[in-house]
């Protein structure tokens, strides 16, 4: 038996390293699917196992983590979530106590300037500074400027709470911490959903429950968002998107097309993967999350994929910002103009660049074209169509979603078009075969994404509900085998820094 002394004269510990692991690295930020992140994690359970009766201790110690967990994702640029945090928190509470509608517009207002101010200086004071300097013939010289990670969503919601408390939906809450909770709960904080308000504040100081159901479809959900995120979309993105939108004129039409599409599933694998995991976190901690992705793919009109992609976020469009543009509630015009510029906003909040305000306004077009076009033939809202009337318009509203794609995804217009041209003017179908050779690992989960994209909604319910009755061990072992596979892909990350000498 070895003594004390003996065991950790064994145990060589690489402390500056170590260290080092804990620090914020603005190279390799956390993230759900890194190994770092599953490590922490694991550790964090144990703890919040822990604390599952006083609930006071739990929420100050989930809170810090979530703290934490900003820090290692955007440095020392947490204390903008404790400024919109404080600040928010005493907006709404001043609302509550205010009477006169003009003080409480006022502080409503405060609310937008704080937020909205902050999210437009580290997000666009570059590009709108080049757009005036473009206009006036004059010169800008960008800023140095870090675009801390989540702020657009922090932000969101943030705001949704304070308008909420304006428009009386809602009480104000009486306890910081409380808030504090709501807007920095880590599953969600860098990369959504955006969780309202009223949703997740009455979940808060419940008593810690976690029922079977709850607990294997976080499992299931959490299995499923890293495979989205970190087999899928990772693999594709790496060993054939980014080759084909970097050079598109160093390849033919058919294999242009083939990177469109391989983004479409990228980019829904992407987000989708990581809002499962967040959800699916959620539900591991007591905590339930509305669902934001529903298989948008399958959608047969523009109007119907906005319900199916990023709910939290186009729910969020629409309740703050289309309605309040005045709806459909003004006419006709009125309410087409109104879809359009939620649309262009909504493209500007995915990002500082043209090609995003472009995708919004081709979008917001879509949806006015639709809506119109809904109008002229009598169809009634929320219709749905079937048979090969929905096949053909499920497949129309694709490739108009990837149409959008490609200048979503290239920051120059010019490369938007010479993509197009490849695929339109160098098609070249009877390079397939070859490319379909050598890409053939990329084809294959390509294949599998979508066939799982597209399968019936009845048999991801049964594959859930398989989850959900498998015992505790079997969940385990199933969450242990993937988070192996997702370590073994990433092992660059997870470099020991504690190794033993026998």
């Amino acid at each position: 038996m070895w003594n004390i002394d003996e065991l950790l004269s064994a145990l060589n510990i690489d402390w500056e390293r170590l260290c080092g692991v804990f620090v914020y690295d603005s190279q390799a930020p956390m993230i759900f699917s890194s190994g770092l992140f599953l490590w922490l994690f694991a550790a964090f359970m144990l703890v919040y196992l822990l604390l599952r009766r006083p609930t006071t201790a739990r929420l100050l110690f989930v809170t810090l983590f979530s703290y934490y967990f900003y820090y290692k994702s955007s440095g020392t640029y947490f204390f903008l979530l404790g400024l919109v945090t404080i600040c928010d928190f005493f907006i709404a509470r001043l609302m509550a106590c205010t009477v006169a509608a003009g003080l409480r517009k006022a502080w409503v207002a405060l609310s937008l300037f704080i937020n909205l101010g902050l999210l437009c200086y580290f997000k666009y004071t570059n590009f709108l500074g080049e757009a005036f300097a473009s206009l006036t013939g004059g010169t800008f010289t960008a800023l140095d400027i870090f675009l801390p990670v989540g702020i657009s969503f922090f932000t969101f919601q943030s705001l949704s709470y304070t308008i909420d408390v304006y428009r009386k939906e809602i009480e104000p809450l009486t306890n910081l911490l409380d808030y504090a909770f709501y807007v920095s709960f880590f599953p969600q904080l860098v990369a959504g959903p955006i969780v309202r308000a009223r949703d997740f504040i009455p979940q808060i100081r419940r008593p810690l429950f976690v029922s079977k159901e709850m607990f294997g479809r976080g499992v299931f959900l959490i299995v499923g968002g890293l495979f989205k995120k970190a087999v899928i979309s990772d693999y594709i993105s790496v060993n054939f998107v980014e080759r084909i939108f970097d050079n598109p004129t160093l390849y033919s039409g058919v294999e242009n097309l083939m990177g469109v599409y391989g983004y479409a599933l990228q980019i829904y694998c992407d987000f989708s993967g990581y809002s499962d995991m967040a959800i699916g976190i959620a539900l591991l901690l007591g905590f339930r999350f509305n669902i934001n992705f529903d298989s948008p793919y399958k959608s047969a009109s523009i109007t119907e994929f906005w319900r199916r992609w990023h709910i939290s976020l186009s729910s969020w469009l629409r309740d703050y910002l289309y309605i309040s543009l005045g709806g459909n509630r003004k006419g006709r015009i009125r309410q087409y103009v109104n879809l359009i510029i939620t649309m262009f906003l909504g493209g500007l909040w995915h990002g500082a660049s043209w090609n995003f305000v472009l995708w919004g306004v081709m979008h917001g077009v879509a949806l006015a074209f639709h809506k119109c076009w809904m109008t002229l033939t009598g169809r009634k809202r929320g219709t749905q169509s079937h048979g090969i009337r929905r096949f053909f318009g499920i497949l129309i509203t694709f490739h108009f979603v990837c149409f959008c794609w490609i200048f979503f995804r290239n920051a120059e217009f010019s490369t938007s078009v010479d993509m197009l041209g490849q695929i339109f003017m160098q098609f070249h179908p009877q390079l397939f075969p070859q490319l379909l050779e050598g890409y053939w690992e990329v084809f294959a989960l390509m294949g599998l994404g979508y066939m799982l994209h597209f399968v019936p909604d009845s048999w991801e319910r049964a594959c859930e509900k398989g989850v959900i009755r498998l015992p505790l061990l079997g969940k385990a072992l199933l969450l242990i085998l993937m988070i192996y596979v997702v370590i073994q892909m990433k092992s660059t990350e997870v470099q020991p820094f504690i190794y033993f000498q026998f």
